[in-house]
């Protein structure tokens, strides 16, 4: 894990819901910090930095082009 680089943040778990079945099927090794305390207290998402998305450095191009990718789609699995 210490290999892994932060490349996105996240308040609410719901908006990572689409993104981690998108980078599961990539193939994109990631991991969510945070996201079972937040699932658990969600108002105290400020508070702990927000859900954050690392991946290995070799991955961060093609991650941060699926997270662009799913950021500006017009259907209806943008996140809100």
């Amino acid at each position: 894990m210490k290999d892994y680089i932060p490349i996105a943040q996240y308040t609410y778990e719901y908006e990572i819901l689409v993104l981690k079945h998108l980078l599961d099927k990539a193939a994109i090794p990631h991991i969510f910090l945070n996201q079972t305390a937040i699932s658990i207290l969600p108002f105290h998402s400020n508070a702990l930095g927000g859900i954050i998305l690392k991946v290995p450095e070799s991955y961060i191009s093609k991650a941060k082009e699926i997270i662009e990718k799913l950021e500006n789609t017009n259907d209806h699995l943008k996140i809100v």
